[in-house]
């Protein structure tokens, strides 16, 4: 049984709608017109990869809101890979003098992302112990 309280699942709704939007709508045209988000020098094919996988990710969070219960599997990628992608390239950013500006523009982003989500994740109380 999954427990979560009423408001906890509102909010989590919105973030799910919210994050989604921005990965369909805002990561486009962050990448399209700021330097924190787009790759230097330019490497169009790789920013429209990029798009794309987030877009179609936006897609499934905004689907997921009408349950997150159901969709915890998803919610719990989305945390992941964002926590993944943000330390990658915080390596990237410390390594690289030219990728610097991520540190102000989509490191950030995916921390919050993954903090935020983590935070209203829906959670699953202890299992049962079986006794023998």
């Amino acid at each position: 049984m999954v427990t979560m309280t009423l408001d906890k699942v509102r909010l989590l709704r919105f973030a799910l709608v919210a994050i989604g939007v921005i990965f369909v709508v805002g990561v486009p045209v962050l990448m399209m017109t700021s330097s924190s988000w787009s790759w230097s020098p330019s490497q169009h094919e790789y920013e429209q990869m990029i798009m794309g996988v987030y877009m179609t990710l936006g897609i499934f969070l905004i689907r997921a809101a009408w349950d997150p219960i159901a969709n915890r599997s998803l919610i719990g990628f989305t945390i992941w890979s964002s926590l993944v992608h943000g330390a990658i390239m915080l390596v990237q950013s410390i390594v690289d003098v030219g990728d610097r500006d991520n540190l102000l523009g989509d490191i950030p982003a995916l921390f919050a992302v993954a903090a935020i989500l983590w935070f209203l994740m829906p959670t699953t109380p202890e299992p049962d112990r079986v006794r023998s």
